[in-house]
């Protein structure tokens, strides 16, 4: 969320956040630093599911906004695989 200022607002521990001094994630495949909004989806089976009916869930992702590869560590944290889910163009 932002500051109303359009800066990052405070932590509430008192630390102050440098992004300066922060990693920027650039993409495994061709190098580019601009990501975009991606969505997996996947089919829950009814055996499974909650509600005992078949679902659909959506997976939020960031892919490379220039080839569309999804960062490897992405896909771990998000529980996909590797293989045909890294690119999702």
């Amino acid at each position: 969320m932002s500051h109303p200022d359009g800066g990052i607002p405070p932590r509430q521990d008192g630390l102050q956040l440098d992004i300066s001094k922060t990693d920027t994630i650039v993409c495994e495949e061709c190098g580019n630093a601009s990501f975009i909004p991606a969505f997996f989806l996947k089919k829950v089976s009814a055996l499974v599911s909650p509600t005992g009916k078949e679902a659909i869930v959506p997976i939020q992702v960031y892919s490379c906004g220039n080839c569309g590869t999804v960062p490897r560590k992405l896909l771990e944290s998000s529980g996909m695989t590797g293989g045909q889910e890294s690119k999702t163009q």
